[in-house]
């Protein structure tokens, strides 16, 4: 038989507690169809957790192990060992950080096992030094906390990226067309388009498609030249351009800036511009646990009292208390799931 067509690739899945069931389950069917389409158990994968016990998803669905961190590091020196690792995670990531973790997935690199993740995951690698100096892709929501986490990363709003051995993924269905570069990779681009009419799915997407939707789109905003000027705010947060820098760079007047976003956004650049600042804030603070101060210089803000009073004029309570209700919320459904 053609030794293409018996090539086998086992993989590893690593659960975080509060993992994402849709990357997950994505990615784990994707495969699953692809040993249907081959005829035989092309790919081959274990669930694991840090301690071989059942993991609960961010949904509450729990999901058996299949082993353990200890048995999984015992692997990696026999005929066990995978060819690809990936952390799943979804919210809350920042919380975990285990030494353990961190230790296997540098030896797994190491060894030549290639080392991915889905959603948050990138999170994990980077904990664990592997992303310095690397592209890397994680949900655009994350994006924020994790460039001011790990500045060392290059990390993208991609759906995925691949860089020396190191799969990274956005999650929601972008696990499925990383998994489908996979595949292609290792099979062609004959059964990739099987896999993909199995799915229902019309095309394979581009690693560097957007994430999110097109700006023209989410603000339901026509003006090319208001969607040009909200891009450039949007790439100048920590360091906020004046009007006047505003409006050299759209080719405007200051006086026709100011109309326009009247007419189409229904408040002023000025206006426009904090809003986008302060939900970028609020990313941070739910998404990370950078101290106050440092979020408010992350997001243009000259110190930490105007901040606070810019955040409660929007959102009805300080940086503080939307911190703590986040803390507190999250405990609750751990509660809930745990009972």
């Amino acid at each position: 038989m053609n030794k293409m067509l018996t090539k086998k690739r086992s993989l590893v899945f690593f659960m975080v507690p509060q993992f994402t069931m849709l990357p997950f389950s994505a990615a784990i069917d994707t495969l699953r169809i692809a040993n249907r389409m081959l005829g035989y158990q092309a790919y081959t994968w274990r669930l694991t957790s840090v301690d071989g016990n059942k993991v609960y998803s961010s949904c509450g669905i729990g999901v058996e192990a299949n082993s353990s961190l200890a048995e999984e590091r015992r692997h990696l020196g026999g005929e066990n060992r995978p060819n690809m690792v990936l952390v799943c995670s979804g919210i809350d990531v920042e919380d975990f950080n285990n030494k353990s973790v961190n230790a296997w997935l540098r030896e797994s690199y190491n060894r030549g096992v290639a080392v991915g993740s889905l959603c948050t995951g990138a999170h994990v690698l980077a904990q664990a030094g592997l992303l310095n100096g690397k592209r890397c892709a994680i949900h655009w929501e994350n994006l924020p906390g994790f460039s001011e986490a790990f500045p060392q990363a290059e990390v993208y709003a991609d759906l995925y990226e691949v860089d020396s051995n190191l799969y990274t993924c956005a999650g929601g269905t972008a696990s499925l067309d990383m998994m489908l570069n996979l595949i292609g990779q290792d099979f062609g681009e004959a059964l990739v388009n099987r896999v993909c009419e199995q799915h229902l799915t019309d095309r394979v997407r581009s690693p560097h498609d957007r994430q999110r939707l097109p700006l023209r789109a989410r603000l339901g905003v026509q003006n090319s030249k208001v969607l040009s000027i909200i891009e450039l705010m949007e790439g100048n947060l920590a360091e906020p351009l004046s009007l006047l820098e505003i409006a050299d760079g759209a080719g405007l007047s200051r006086r026709q800036i100011e109309r326009l976003f009247r007419q189409e956004m229904g408040r002023s650049p000025a206006r426009y511009y904090l809003e986008i600042r302060l939900d970028r804030a609020r990313h941070l603070l739910v998404q990370s646990s950078m101290p106050v101060v440092e979020v408010a210089v992350a997001c243009g803000f000259v110190s930490a009292s105007h901040f606070s009073k810019c955040y409660r004029e929007l959102y009805n309570r300080s940086p503080q208390q939307e911190r703590a209700e986040r803390k507190l919320t999250m405990a609750t459904a751990r509660q809930a799931i745990a009972a």
